[in-house]
């Protein structure tokens, strides 16, 4: 009999599987222009940071557990966020994501700080030519995967020493939930984050440990960099008939304070997973 709290391993993949298939289904029937081939191109530049910032409790909790001249492989990389502070202390970085406007804002980056130890993959995960380090870091990324068992797979394959995953409670995108019975009239498919990985992991067999903590929460700089960001998480297009809805209710619903426009002034519960491979 089935055991909705004791999935088996092939049962937890095909729920985590079957929750990403319903999101992008729904994206696809209410998408107003056929999908870009580089989606995170048109905001790839709010994915830059300072390496060496100190205001990000995750982040030191990364930096704390690099050891001496070890490679570290961030699947997922974006623009850098945590492969280039943790350049600085690993002997190399490998940098891999599938997003040339990602890429392109992780170069400038490592130009900008001076970082060299930093190589970069372009390819999706798992990637066809191996690549292996003795860490395997994936920070806000799986969310979306629905082939989730062969993700994790070929990362513990190519890990040597440790995995670690850095998740939220709730996707990122999530944030654009409360947008859409407004503009779109029904709610959102979740994504599966945190609390689903863990089970995962648990019906794997995976032993691991969990560090929690919170992620505050964001603010954009401006109400169009705010606009932009749901415009994406909603699939309209700018100048649309839903796209000006989606403008009057965002400004009904986002706050102004110091200098910033924020969705929720609420903080995200947030996990750093470690486990061995294999």
């Amino acid at each position: 009999m089935h055991d909705a709290l004791s999935p088996t391993a092939e049962e937890a993949v095909q729920a985590w599987g079957e929750r990403v298939r319903g999101n992008r289904e729904q994206a696809e029937r209410v998408r107003e222009a056929p999908e870009r081939p580089d989606f995170y191109a048109p905001i790839a530049s709010v994915f830059a940071a300072d390496p060496r910032r100190t205001d990000e409790p995750a982040l030191d909790l990364l930096r704390s557990m690099v050891q001496p001249g070890e490679t570290w492989l961030d699947i997922g990389a974006g623009g850098g966020r945590y492969a280039l502070p943790l350049a600085l202390l690993a002997n190399e970085v490998i940098a891999l994501d599938p997003s040339g406007g990602m890429l392109d804002v992780l170069r400038a980056s490592m130009e900008e700080h001076d970082v060299r130890n930093l190589r970069i993959v372009q390819s999706r995960w798992p990637s066809e030519e191996p690549v292996h380090a003795d860490v395997c870091l994936i920070a806000h990324v799986g969310y979306d995967i629905e082939a989730i068992g062969t993700f994790l797979g070929a990362m513990e394959a190519s890990a040597r020493r440790m995995c670690v995953a850095v998740l939220l409670a709730r996707s990122p995108a999530s944030a654009a939930e409360p947008f859409w019975p407004a503009v779109h009239g029904e709610r959102r498919v979740p994504l599966p984050a945190l609390p689903e990985f863990l089970a995962l992991l648990l019906a794997r067999g995976t032993l691991f440990e969990v560090r929690l903590g919170a992620r505050p929460p964001l603010g954009y700089p401006s109400i169009d960099a705010l606009v932009a960001f749901l415009r994406q998480q909603l699939f309209v297009e700018p100048g649309s008939a839903r796209d000006w809805l989606l403008q009057d209710v965002a400004r009904d619903q986002v706050r102004e304070a110091d200098g910033r426009f924020w969705i929720s002034s609420d903080s995200t519960p947030l996990g750093v997973v470690t486990w061995k491979p294999g």
